[in-house]
């Protein structure tokens, strides 16, 4: 069973996350401000921290500074309001593994969760060929092919495809893809993110209309089904 430590002072929230977690089989510990949850996070080695940025006594990127200053690798992800873009990208520069805005639904916050966990445990395979329906991949190369012949794909679609075959079966938001794909110091917008999908998908699927490998999850983001 995975440890994970909430640290956020909104009480709503905090019992709303505590009992989502454990109702997905996490053993969850709270904290409701900065300096309780920093004693909780050296004391209980969880194996995951949520972190609210905005914190009594302490704030979030403190904490996320003060753990890995002291050489403290447990995976954090910060809760930021939106329009904190500045605490998102500091947050990432401290060591924080990634960040979700609110609001945000529980479904993708326990998405990011696993991803965040898997990658820290380094279950995440490195794919460089693949091949799904009649679409064959070769990410060293950077070639394509469908029903045996060429499949001209961008740069940026490939890496699209990459990002998505490597968390296959996962829930991915248009916030992942825009931190992994395009990176955290571009700022495009996620709009960008389904016009890419939907150039992908008259590309790779036989009914772009109707998709079965790129999968749209409502309100959330997208899932690749292979």
């Amino acid at each position: 069973m995975n440890k994970l430590l909430i640290v956020e002072d909104d009480q709503a929230m905090a019992v709303a996350l505590r009992d989502g977690f454990e109702y997905e089989g996490y053993s969850v510990k709270v904290a409701r401000d900065g300096a309780d949850g920093l004693r909780l996070a050296i004391d209980e080695e969880p194996d995951i921290i949520i972190l609210d940025v905005m914190l009594p006594k302490m704030s979030g990127l403190d904490i996320c500074k003060r753990l890995r200053n002291e050489g403290n690798q447990i995976p954090i992800i910060l809760l930021t309001a939106r329009g904190q873009e500045i605490d998102k990208v500091l947050g990432l520069k401290l060591g924080a593994d990634d960040y979700v805005t609110k609001p945000f639904s529980f479904m993708e916050l326990a998405a990011r969760v696993e991803a965040v966990l898997r990658r820290a445990s380094g279950r995440i395979e490195k794919i460089e060929n693949f091949q799904f329906g009649d679409v064959a991949l070769d990410f060293k190369k950077h070639v394509a092919t469908k029903g045996g012949g060429p499949l001209e794909l961008s740069h940026r679609e490939f890496k699209i495809l990459q990002y998505f075959i490597e968390h296959r079966g996962e829930v991915v938001s248009r916030d992942q893809l825009l931190d992994s794909v395009w990176g955290y110091d571009s700022f495009p917008l996620t709009r960008t993110v389904d016009t890419h999908i939907a150039k992908l998908r008259h590309k790779i699927e036989d009914d772009p209309g109707n998709p079965i490998y790129i999968v749209t999850v409502h309100r959330v983001g997208y899932k690749f089904m292979d």
